[in-house]
């Protein structure tokens, strides 16, 4: 009976980090931000934030929920513990995808209708610099050692890299049509960028930003058009890469290293974005028009379940 005890014991605490995940998803038309309990998988609070919520980003200790409010032009700060929305950080106009820089006090921020990144100074709530861009920039990514901050035009069919301490802007990159979602490798050698209209992810490598590969995504019994890429996730290890897919209802799993398509699996109604769980076990989908997140477990390779969290979900974040 001891050692059945002692089994069980250590099964609840191998299992611990990730029921005690919390799921966060921006509903794009109900101005909320739905909070998932991990463990239980379903919906647990719905918290009021500004209009039209999109990117979302936790702050580097993990206690604060940055949500970009496009239709009021800033930055909703949510305090997790409280669950509510606390403050608010100047964005520039029509803010949808943001980064937090590793250094926790600085935003990056893709201004859609100005054709600029704007730089926020988190202490001090104000905008402390600019960098221009394309047209319509969306898709953020920034370095794991804080180097660079990438930035997608979807008019411009452009992926622009920017030295995050200098602002300068290093280098302009084209890319297939209507660019989406940027994403560095966790080593940061390589830049992943999607492509909505063509349905393509293309590779480069960040030193030399020469073109390194690029990815065709077919689903059966879908036409090409129907395959609208957009949210890229790496996983930690840097060995696989996942792709929302779109209308397609797909999300893709991707062998970073041979960029081979490993599967697909079908979720809700128009992904828009994916994350990942600490434990790198499960998958979140955030399903625009079906108004839910799929839940995949990836060690099984199933989608074991959806849940209905608002209207028009587009931003997918998990945190503590």
């Amino acid at each position: 009976m001891q050692v059945l005890t002692a089994l069980l014991l250590a099964t609840f605490a191998l299992a611990g980090p990730s029921a005690a995940e919390t799921i966060y998803v921006s509903n794009e038309q109900d101005n909320t931000v739905a909070v998932v309990d991990g463990a239980s998988m379903t919906l647990s609070a719905t918290i009021d934030v500004g209009r039209r919520p999109r990117g979302m980003a936790l702050s580097v200790d993990g206690k604060e929920l940055f949500v970009a409010e496009g239709d009021d032009n800033r930055i909703g700060v949510v305090d997790l513990a409280k669950r509510q929305v606390v403050g608010q950080l100047p964005s520039g106009t029509d803010p949808e995808f943001f980064v937090v820089h590793p250094d926790g006090k600085r935003l990056f921020v893709a201004n859609e209708n100005d054709n600029l990144v704007s730089v926020v100074d988190i202490a001090a709530a104000k905008i402390a610099g600019t960098v221009d861009v394309g047209v319509e920039p969306e898709g953020m990514a920034v370095s794991a050692d804080g180097r660079y901050v990438a930035c997608t035009s979807e008019t411009t069919s452009m992926l622009h890299l920017i030295d995050a301490g200098t602002l300068e802007l290093v280098d302009n990159l084209l890319v297939d049509t209507r660019p989406r979602a940027a994403a560095f490798s966790p080593d940061a050698k390589q830049l992943w960028v999607s492509s909505e209209i063509r349905g393509t992810v293309t590779v480069f490598d960040t030193a030399t930003r020469e073109q390194t590969g690029k990815i065709r995504f077919e689903v059966p019994g879908i036409r090409r058009e129907g395959v609208q890429v957009v949210g890229i996730e790496m996983s930690r290890d840097g060995a696989s890469a996942y792709v929302a897919l779109g209308p397609a209802n797909r999300v893709a799993e991707v062998d970073a290293k041979t960029l081979a398509v490993r599967r697909l699996y079908l979720v809700g109604q128009r992904p828009w974005h994916v994350a990942l769980s600490d434990d790198q076990k499960r998958l979140i989908s955030a399903n625009g028009n079906s108004g839910d997140i799929s839940f995949i477990d990836l060690e099984n390779q199933e989608v074991v379940k959806s849940l209905p969290v608002g209207r028009g979900p587009w931003g997918v974040v998990i945190g503590p």
